[in-house]
């Protein structure tokens, strides 16, 4: 198969080429193969892939496929596994930038009946991490006003859709006129332009009383800004770094104490391994919105066909072009195709 294999950490995202790789072989009782059709682009694969990440200190170390997260068909499965051949699954797993992939069947979910698999890629486990993020930790209710930072991202677009279905105000903050006018179709109550020098004061002036947001949402590591939006016993949520040059900022806690506001981390990974009922408790909640109609997968709008394209869709995601999540179509017509071979084989 066809695959991003990482056989040392690169300094030129440009040098990434598919190559033949092995077919991946299950490891666990539980694990199915799953014909990828569609993977997206990640800030965490820029990460991996140039050996940035707090995770290429331990388990993601050359050689490895690249790629976090995936839609496709299953193609073969245990016969306990309530995946059978033929359904349209997404999840994520080391290894999505290939034409083939295999994962326990705990790391993937039914797509559902009313997403395309690049819908559901779209969406992958920013959902769940969104609803962790606003609702478990930071316990945000109807009524209160949140702020989106980092909102035309993968995560933020989850994140405003999210505070909207319960019933909160969303204030939002993005770089340019396109991701504004995407906000407001979202549902935004409010967007702010991050280039204006005095953004922040922005952001307090569009809350009812001017004293700021009740939640930050930070999905990029611009915490001083955050705590400066925030009210007298406000709560900031720290989900990623995506932002400020990867430079990680050591924060003035005399501000914390100022305005006693909480600030929660959330790793949506080690919880997990470590309170996998707490990340059951997302998923579910997420997919119940879902479920509902309540929330819109947003694909970027430039198409990404094949492996062969994935420089070009890396460097769109560091270049802050693109919006809602990337998406690089890999099998897309075998989604039609693999779900008519499954329908006939059962008809046998």
């Amino acid at each position: 198969m066809k695959a991003i294999v990482i056989d040392q950490f690169v300094s030129d995202l440009a040098s990434l080429k598919p190559r033949e790789a092995s077919i991946p072989q299950p490891k666990g009782p539980k694990d199915l193969h799953v014909r990828i059709t569609h993977a997206a682009v990640t800030h965490v694969d820029t990460l991996y892939a140039q050996g940035l990440h707090q995770n290429n200190h331990r388990h993601v170390q050359p050689p490895f496929i690249l790629g976090n997260e995936f839609a496709g068909i299953v193609t073969s499965s245990p016969a306990s596994s309530p995946f059978r051949p033929g359904t349209r699954v997404f999840g994520g797993g080391l290894g999505s930038y290939a034409e083939s992939i295999c994962v326990d069947e705990g790391s993937v979910r039914r797509v559902p009946g009313r997403w395309s698999n690049a819908e559901a890629c779209a969406v992958g486990a920013s959902g769940a991490v969104s609803w962790g993020s606003l609702i478990s930790v930071a316990n945000l209710q109807q009524g209160e006003t949140a702020l989106i930072l980092g909102a035309s991202g993968g995560l933020g677009v989850m994140a405003v859709q999210i505070a909207k279905a319960i019933g909160a105000r969303a204030i939002t903050v993005v770089g340019d006129e396109e991701k504004a006018e995407m906000m407001r179709n979202l549902g935004a109550d409010g967007v702010v332009d991050y280039h204006a020098s005095n953004w922040e004061d922005e952001v307090k002036a569009l809350t009812e009383d001017g004293e700021g947001v009740h939640v930050v949402y930070d999905a990029i590591g611009a915490i001083e800004s955050g705590l400066k939006c925030l009210r007298y016993r406000g709560r900031l949520v720290i989900v990623g770094f995506a932002a400020r040059g990867g430079k990680i900022e050591e924060v003035r806690a005399n501000r914390i104490l100022l305005k006693s506001i909480t600030v929660h981390g959330y790793r949506f990974g080690e919880d997990g391994r470590r309170l996998p009922e707490r990340t059951k408790e997302a998923w579910d909640g997420f997919m119940g919105l879902v479920e509902a109609g309540r929330i819109k997968p947003v694909i970027y709008k430039e198409q990404y066909q094949g492996l062969g394209e994935i420089c070009r869709a890396l460097e769109d995601l560091q270049m802050h072009k693109t919006w809602g999540r990337a998406i690089l179509r890999i099998n897309e017509g075998m989604e039609v195709d693999i779900e008519t071979e499954a329908e006939q084989k059962a008809r046998l």
